[in-house]
């Protein structure tokens, strides 16, 4: 790999860092302050849930922001813009601004990261493209955990998390001026067809979507969850972190797993321990347990969209493969939304441990559709 390539594939993974660190931050940072003014579950479940409106929106308008601006421009632009909308929470009242200032917060982020995907997928090419893949996911993981990890430093109160997260968002941006290569090809260009993506690859968009309704609904909820249970603040924060860390260090495992047997088969499994770590969430809370199980559970759920990401790779190229990241933005989006949406109404319908139990279920039938389709899709 020559050097400039090296560069831009680091500023690339710089930028995803960006959008894992304000993910992993905000989404329990307002998860709690609103629990703490007394906001019903379902009405966080619907904050949240606008977070992925904003990403599901964005890749309308991606490819016409690439052609105007080019993509380097397009990505410091929107970790700019990701900034502004994050220190102006402290400054306005929950209803109804933090409302429209999620789906501007979601938008702008998915800027950032279906662009620098892209360029990950393109600048990954070769031999190693699984282990830089799966390289990529652990350092994703690793931003979603540092984001919770910052509460415990500087509580929920004021406007110190929100000024914190914007300054690791704008410092994270630096790597982002050194990338030479941000020529957009013709056939980028053209207006993204998710759907026709969708017809050959429904498995793979499934898996993604699952990955995402888990994802979202702990990093919306597993604070929420906590307390509720009986942990304080703090320790609720580093429930999340538990949660992501065992990515950091289980994803190469799984993506050498995947370059060393079916990648179907690898998914099954990630979806079959993703379900019983939920499962048994319930059962272990208060116990040491709880941790190795929550590690568990992070680890196998982004494993699924680890060996996503390399079956993409593997059967498409040029424009399909383009279209085949914009199209795991826009289903991660989507599961998303149903992720923060179905995890506030199992916790005001069944209690706090309806949520674990709800994400069971969900992994049960993923479980079932993988088996019942043999052949990829």
């Amino acid at each position: 790999m020559d050097r400039q390539r090296l560069v831009n594939l680091l500023a690339a993974i710089a930028a995803i860092t960006v959008f894992g660190f304000t993910f992993g931050l905000m989404f329990p940072l307002l998860s709690l302050i609103m629990e703490s003014q007394g906001i019903p579950s379902h009405i966080i479940g619907y904050n949240a849930a606008m977070h992925p409106v904003g990403i599901v929106l964005s890749i309308f308008v991606i490819p016409a922001v690439v052609r105007r601006f080019g993509a380097k421009r397009a990505v410091i632009g929107a970790a700019f813009l990701t900034a502004a909308v994050i220190v102006s929470y402290p400054f306005f009242p929950v209803f109804w601004w933090w409302f429209g200032f999620r789906i501007l917060q979601g938008f702008f982020v998915s800027i950032l990261f279906a662009i620098s995907e892209a360029w990950i997928v393109k600048f990954a090419e070769g031999p190693w493209r699984s282990r830089i893949l799966a390289l990529y996911t652990s350092i994703l993981a690793l931003s979603f955990g540092g984001g919770p990890a910052i509460i415990t430093l500087t509580g929920i109160e004021g406007t110190a998390p929100f000024l914190v997260g914007a300054a690791v968002l704008l410092v994270a941006m630096l790597p982002i001026f050194f990338v030479k290569d941000e020529e957009v090809k013709s056939e980028d260009e053209n207006p993204l067809s998710v759907l026709a993506f969708a017809r050959k690859a429904p498995i793979l968009l499934f898996a993604v979507g699952m990955f995402a309704i888990l994802d979202a609904a702990n990093l919306s909820f597993l604070p929420v969850y906590a307390v509720k249970k009986g942990f304080d603040q703090e320790t609720a924060a580093l429930a999340l972190t538990a949660f992501v860390v065992g990515n950091t260090v289980l994803q190469f495992p799984i993506g050498w797993a995947a370059d060393h047997f079916p990648k179907r088969l690898v998914m099954a499994v990630c979806g079959v321990l993703t379900g019983a770590a939920s499962f048994l969430v319930p059962f272990v809370f208060g116990t040491f347990a709880l941790w190795p199980v929550l590690t568990v559970m992070g680890a196998t759920a982004a494993g699924i969209y680890t060996v996503a990401l390399a079956e993409l790779g593997e059967r498409f190229s040029g424009h399909e493969l383009v279209t085949g990241t914009a199209s795991f933005s826009t289903m991660w989006g989507l599961g998303a939304l149903a992720g923060s949406l179905t995890a506030g109404w199992s916790i005001a319908a069944f209690g706090p441990d309806g949520m674990p139990f709800t994400m069971a279920a969900v992994f049960l039938v993923f479980i079932i559709s993988l088996a019942r389709r043999r052949k990829p899709a």
